[in-house]
């Protein structure tokens, strides 16, 4: 499955422990605020010309709002022909922390599906290591942090395991867990992630935690490589760094483009996002060039800190620490945060 872009190249895919192989550059749909349903029609145009880009890998999650646009974009492009069927594509969803309780995950998971219009789901991840209250009626603020309660990870795996049983989600994984928190998901698991989404980037490199799930099998996936502009959690660090920009000017790329293959060379899935047409086309032109030595050693060389850094820690919660949530990995927030 290797999907050739308009550019004349295919983008490469790695196989996972199982499941299908995952194109190694996708496109991330998290808006912020969150999208409603005005912005449908601009992500699912947005979603239309990735496919017409050779974009195959798209990564949603129950609370950005945009699972329903990347299912009516899906469909419209397989009537078109664009698509042979929904099989070309690669789509992740997650779990959000309001439903990730036993008893939540298989019904979260089929409401997904249905705003998708799929029968499943190539990747299913749970969104975060930590569980919220559910809201009466299921509306209500996406986060409060006083809601936040400690994560039962034995039973609600398994419910994830159930989901990969019965064929709605050919892989389970999860996102933003380090090394401790894998580890004791590892202790009981029967099917063990064959994902693990977290941010990277140049000023969040996750050395150690790269280590551990190749050690694992588990394979890493990148979000916000570009640091995460526009987001809650931004990290302008990453495009105004005056390294990566003379970088950049060095080699005749762009700041996103020498992110993005830094990231690719490490062996990491990369999610960037952008619904700029031209970007978006840039963002794939990353597969015939390499770093120079040079420029990996500046990188490996930059001060490392997080942009998702405290949102899951409170007082009342499971994590009275950054350092408690992240295992003590990269645990520092942006000096300005």
């Amino acid at each position: 499955m290797a999907a050739t872009s308009d550019q004349g190249f295919a983008v490469p895919v790695v196989p996972l422990s199982y499941g299908k192989p995952m194109p190694r550059v996708g496109l991330g749909t998290a808006s912020f605020p969150h999208c409603d349903d005005g912005d449908q029609p601009h992500v699912r145009e947005a979603v239309l010309r990735a496919i017409d880009a050779g974009y195959r890998h798209f990564d949603t999650a129950a609370v950005y709002g945009t699972e329903r646009a990347i299912g009516d974009a899906a469909a419209e492009a397989v009537r078109a022909g664009t698509l042979a069927s929904r099989d070309e594509l690669y789509i992740t969803s997650k779990l959000w922390i309001a439903d990730a309780h036993p008893g939540r995950v298989l019904p979260a998971l089929r409401k997904t599906l249905r705003n998708l219009q799929m029968e499943y789901v190539d990747l299913y991840l749970v969104h975060f290591p930590v569980s919220m209250k559910p809201q009466e009626g299921g509306a209500g603020a996406i986060l409060v942090k006083e809601d936040l309660v400690a994560m039962d990870m034995k039973g609600v795996w398994e419910e994830m395991e159930e989901c990969h049983r019965q064929g709605l989600a050919k892989a389970i994984g999860v996102s933003n867990f380090a090394c401790k928190k894998l580890e004791y998901l590892l202790s009981f698991a029967q099917i063990i992630p064959a994902v693990n989404q977290v941010e990277v980037h140049p000023y969040c490199r996750q050395n150690k935690l790269r280590a551990f799930c190749r050690e694992k099998g588990i394979q890493l996936c990148a979000y916000s490589p570009l640091g995460g502009k526009g987001a809650p959690w931004a990290n302008n660090s990453v495009m105004e760094s005056p390294i990566i920009k003379q970088i950049a000017q060095d080699i005749g790329k762009t700041v996103a483009q020498v992110c993005i293959r830094w990231v690719y060379e490490q062996g990491d899935c990369v999610i960037p996002k952008s619904f700029n047409d031209k970007r978006m086309r840039e963002n794939l032109d990353i597969f015939d060039w390499e770093l120079t030595d040079d420029a990996r050693h500046k990188i490996s060389s930059l001060p490392e800190f997080r942009g998702t850094y405290d949102f899951f820690v409170h007082d009342s919660g499971p994590y009275k620490t950054a350092e408690e949530f992240w295992d003590d990995e990269i645990a520092a927030g942006h000096p300005a945060n």
